[in-house]
């Protein structure tokens, strides 16, 4: 097959004679059309143009590639994951369900061993249930949350598939695995996949179980409480479910799935001898803006056609104070919601359902941190400064776990804000105005003040004065990192870190591929 990139449609042509118009460009008749990749090239005011990379087949390739016709090429696809089959073996034991935990039982379950898949939280629709009943009011549960359960912190957020890592064999096993549990086939293709809170949640329910058909097993709210190592390799873990009970698991094999938010499980870790150093990460608020302003923005005179989606953006500076700030997880027509996991702290999140239909758009705006501003030396210092800021939004929130809310305009003149304007927050535990100066370090929102016009000139409009910043979100990333190797074990033998929570990934991809490396690592022992 051949391939062409960039080829282009305007907005009043159908995709479905795309066919048509790529035999009429090339001037032969085509076949076996196949769209790798589809993008929106929104720069020109004058025209916005749907860019396709696209796989084809012709009679004679030789003679067309002799045109030299631009953007055309031979089609070397995408290699094929392929799975090593290995010997029985003591069931490995995965710690986690979030993406990184899904994808290692997946790939595990595979290769014809049977996993077990501790989880901490309860299945996804008890957790769907639990976090509902937070967001309307309700108590927090600490084991059942935005951050723990079945399907990890992703599960509720826009369920993001973009990613910085190569589109690579392993890459294309997970959206593949992702279309076969019910995922949109374009997810494949198009530039900026997202799944959607709703689409994920049956997602995750199906890839669940397959790894139960392929002989993997599931112990939901049963919680990693301690560790026994002997000879510098892992012997025993000690589980505890049902409040007060515990049981202990004989292993050889642990892969380490932990989400950004287990903080217990960090010191037990660190206790026990496990190499931990802290990391970099990112702190800030949630800003909403209005969903038909950033529409306005990216789409201009086009912004109300509807082959268009609901707009999008991603914005970083850098800045004279030597900081930089910058978007994150942005959401359009989302909500922010309460991402608590402890009591007492406040935390927040962005969620898109797949419509993304929603009055507002929101993101993280996220200033970068590193461990020289976390207040001490210990490992685990981020995660105590995390909880610290936390707790002050929680104070902030009248300790009710509503949020602290300023609008922008009175952010950028360093005063408390009274009410809303334009913008009505849509956390649903509802907010209490004041200012983020209260919440955040200073050095945070003296860069927010540097960005926020900075921004604006990457993207009118985002200096919005009655914009919504809601505090405070956290978890963007993990403060820590667990220490590995290059076969992918920590210098405990038998324990794999893996994923966003153990400081090697950001994103449901890129977390799901680590799972993947951290199996093929534990596999590649067994491995005739």
């Amino acid at each position: 097959m051949l391939c062409i990139n960039n080829f282009k449609c305007s907005l009043s042509e159908d995709e479905t004679l795309l066919s048509e118009k790529l035999s009429a460009y090339l001037k032969c008749s085509i076949r076996n059309i196949q769209i790798l990749k589809k993008a929106i090239d929104a720069r020109s005011r004058k025209e916005i143009w749907f860019v396709y990379n696209i796989a084809f087949s012709v009679d004679n390739e030789a003679l067309l590639l002799k045109q030299n016709i631009p953007y055309v090429s031979q089609y070397i696809p995408i290699p094929e994951f392929i799975i090593p089959p290995i010997k029985k073996i003591q069931s490995p034991v995965i710690i986690g369900s979030g993406p990184a935990g899904m994808f290692a039982a997946l790939v595990l379950a595979q290769a014809g061993v049977c996993p077990i898949i501790l989880e901490r939280g309860p299945s996804i629709d008890k957790r769907c249930r639990d976090v509902k009943n937070f967001w309307h009011g309700g108590k927090l549960k600490t084991q059942s949350n935005v951050q723990f359960g079945e399907g990890g912190a992703g599960t509720f957020s826009d369920g993001k598939l973009m990613t910085g890592i190569k589109k690579d064999a392993m890459t294309m096993f997970v959206l593949k695995e992702l279309v076969k549990a019910g995922a949109p086939n374009e997810i494949l293709y198009i530039s900026k996949p997202h799944l959607g809170t709703d689409k994920l949640v049956n997602i995750v329910r199906n890839i669940r179980a397959k790894i139960i058909s392929l002989g993997g097993e599931y112990r939901f709210e049963h919680q990693l409480d301690d560790i026994q190592i002997q000879n510098n390799q892992i012997r025993l873990l000690n589980i505890k479910y049902n409040e007060d009970e515990q049981y202990e698991l004989p292993v050889q094999d642990v892969i380490l799935a932990l989400g950004h938010s287990a903080r217990d499980t960090f010191e037990m870790l660190h206790n026990r001898g496990v190499p931990i150093i802290p990391k970099s990460f990112s702190i800030g608020v949630r800003i909403e803006h209005p969903q038909s302003l950033i529409n306005r923005a990216i789409y201009h005179d086009f912004c109300n056609n509807p082959k268009l989606s609901a707009a999008d953006y991603k914005l970083a500076v850098h800045l004279p104070n030597g900081r930089s700030a910058y978007s994150f997880c942005m959401c359009p027509g989302g909500v922010v919601v309460a991402a608590a996991s402890e009591k007492e702290q406040v935390v927040t999140n962005g969620m898109s359902y797949y419509a993304r239909d929603g009055e507002n758009a929101n993101a993280a705006l996220l200033v970068g941190v590193t461990p020289s501003d976390f207040g001490g030396n210990h490992p685990l210092q981020g995660v105590y400064w995390q909880k610290q800021i936390e707790n002050r939004a929680f104070c902030a929130g009248d300790k009710s776990y509503a949020a602290p809310a300023q609008r922008l305009e009175d952010m950028l003149k360093r005063r408390s804000s009274v009410k809303a304007g334009e913008v009505i927050p849509s956390y649903s535990r509802g907010v209490v105005w004041g200012s983020m100066d209260y919440v955040l370090p200073t050095f945070v929102m003296d860069t927010f003040r540097l960005a926020i016009n900075e921004m604006d000139k990457k993207l009118h409009g985002y200096n919005f004065p009655d914009a919504v910043m809601t505090g405070v979100e956290t978890r963007s990333s993990s403060p820590i990192r667990i220490i590995r190797e290059e076969d992918m074990q920590s210098p405990v033998k038998g324990l794999y870190p893996a994923g966003e929570g153990a400081g090697y990934a950001g994103g449901i991809v890129s977390s799901a591929v680590d799972g993947i490396k951290a199996a093929l690592g534990l596999l590649q022992k067994y491995v005739d």
